[in-house]
């Protein structure tokens, strides 16, 4: 009986320290999503130099940029129930010392094997830190108000992390050699380790029942099969090429097995339950829509910055700076615009605003326009962020506290699913509308036209080769292809924006906050299930 009641009084003061710190928690907790945002886009702009000094071969040097996000998708599920099942803060810590050690090795790489092997390690890593960051932070926020104040910070924070990343490598590559990229990790890890160690409160979920291991994997690996063919996809492989459709194939096969399995279990490793709520599947598809729209846009406008306007990187990335702040502003506002108008008007009101952003950016044309662009840019990224918070607060809450991590997990793998399958689509889009222009050029060999076609920087060069009068005319045609290409993407995008805002109207029309009394103290679970060292809120 004393046991039982030490125990007790072990979880209250437990559980009044993480309410009486959980602002510290929401700081440690974003600098862990800091850590990963920054990962995810800081080596874009080392590519040049690490092919420089290591020699990769293509298929190398595309396993060196897409290792990481593939493996962290892959395993956000796995680690999100595992989360719930050991504790999200074991996840947690364990992925900061694999991170802060895979970034050691990635920044010491002597060759290709190495970095990849490496960047898979980051990507284990971030597959631990992200669910974790959402599961916690639902647990130590139980009031919905400050919740989604909690997730507006974080959400800006990763609007911060992902345009920072290619300037903050921009500045260490001016400075140091490429493996500095990396290195900016380990400072960062060796404070958040002992800090969240000391700070973070621990919870799990469920534990009845055994894990679901194999259930675990066949959801790991499907979602690597599924990810990895929109992968190639997007990077221009053909729909029909026998690597990428087996890819999807076993992926989407894994992933039906994987949905009949948890249906048939009695302690699921995921509730598929809770997409028979209708405010938790539409906010999953929202997120989903939203960034099919716009992920694959993004990297065509940033081509469309440097190859028609002639920026250079870093003023590609300093004209793009106006959509990050955009976010970051919509994340503060988000709670309150969250509170007094409901999550349905909330992401509905998101999504037509970007889209009218998308419509706006299509007067952009072969000549700079800047307050155009500032525009559109700002008003996307207002619209787009506006709609995510909406999509993951809605989410968020309507899941169980039990299934917290496993429902983090679903929001970050909708989010790398939809963004995968946007540069897939709308890269289609672009091809589509940009290589028919090219094939009948005045003066130019049928051959350099099939050259020209593949992309924009390939034709500057064919039109460089070419020189006098034929390579201008090439270089002109390919432009225009270019901007028509990029306005029928801009159309599509506005059309599947629509769309998301019409799936929206089925979220709730207002906001329903728990009861004030739902603390961290005041929902400790009783004596007999204290014994279980598990915080309920």
């Amino acid at each position: 009986m004393s046991g039982t009641t030490t125990a007790a009084a072990g979880l209250r003061r437990r559980a009044a320290g993480a309410g009486a710190n959980r602002w510290v928690v929401l700081v440690v907790l974003c600098v862990s999503l800091l850590l990963v945002a920054l990962d995810a886009t800081v080596l874009h702009v080392a590519v040049p130099a690490v092919t420089e000094d290591l020699k990769p071969g293509g298929i190398e040097l595309l396993w060196i940029v897409d290792t990481y996000p593939l493996v962290c998708a892959s395993l956000l599920i796995l680690f999100g129930t595992l989360g719930d099942r050991i504790g999200r803060r074991r996840v947690l810590l364990l992925g900061y010392c694999i991170f802060g050690v895979a970034s050691g090795v990635a920044s010491l790489a002597q060759d290709a094997q190495v970095l990849i092997v490496a960047r898979a390690l980051l990507g284990v890593g971030g597959a631990m830190i992200m669910p974790a960051t959402l599961s916690i932070l639902r647990q130590v926020f139980p009031d919905r108000r400050e919740r989604a104040l909690a997730i507006g910070i974080w959400s800006a924070v990763a609007a911060v992390g992902a345009a920072v990343g290619p300037l903050l490598g921009g500045f260490l590559l001016e400075h140091f050699w490429w493996g500095s990229v990396f290195l900016i990790n380990i400072p960062l890890m060796l404070v958040s380790l002992p800090v969240g160690r000391l700070l973070l409160p621990e919870s799990k979920g469920d534990r009845d029942g055994p894990w679901d291991v194999v259930g675990a994997l066949m959801a790991a690996f499907g979602l690597f099969g599924l990810v990895l063919g929109v992968k190639r996809l997007g990077a221009g492989e053909p729909p029909l090429g026998p690597f990428t459709v087996l890819s999807l194939l076993v992926g989407a096969g894994l992933l039906v097995a994987f949905v009949r399995r948890q249906r048939r279990r009695a302690h699921p490793l995921v509730d598929l339950r809770m997409f028979a709520r209708p405010a938790f599947s539409t906010s999953v598809g929202c997120i989903v829509l939203a960034m099919l729209a716009l992920v694959g846009l993004e990297l065509i406008a940033a081509q469309y910055l440097q190859l028609v306007l002639h920026l250079s990187p870093l003023g590609t990335g300093l004209r793009l700076l106006p959509l990050t702040f955009a976010a970051m502003a919509a994340g503060l506002v988000g709670s309150n615009l969250l509170h007094r108008f409901g999550p349905r008007r909330m992401v509905v009101f998101g999504f037509c605003l970007t889209a009218a952003a998308v419509v706006t950016l299509t007067a952009m044309g072969g000549h700079d326009n800047p307050a155009l662009l500032l525009s559109g840019f700002v008003l996307l990224g207002f619209g787009l962020e506006t709609t995510l918070f909406g999509a993951y607060e809605s989410m968020l809450s309507e899941a169980p506290q039990a299934q917290a991590g496993g429902a983090a997990a679903i929001g970050e793998t909708s989010y790398q699913l939809g963004a995968g399958i946007g540069i897939a689509l709308l890269g289609s889009v672009m091809n589509a509308a940009y290589a028919p222009a090219l094939s009948s050029v005045p003066g130019v060999p049928e051959r350099e036209s099939r050259a020209a076609g593949h992309s924009l920087g390939e034709a500057y060069e064919v039109a460089g080769r070419l020189g006098g009068a034929r390579g201008e005319a090439l270089r002109h045609a390919a432009q225009g292809a270019f901007v028509h290409g990029l306005h029928m993407t801009l159309v599509v995008s506005a059309v599947l924006l629509l769309l998301g805002a019409v799936m929206a109207l089925r979220l709730p029309r207002t906001m329903h906050c728990e009861p004030a009394a739902a603390s961290p103290t005041a929902a400790l679970p009783a004596p007999r299930e204290e014994t279980h060292s598990r915080v309920s809120v």
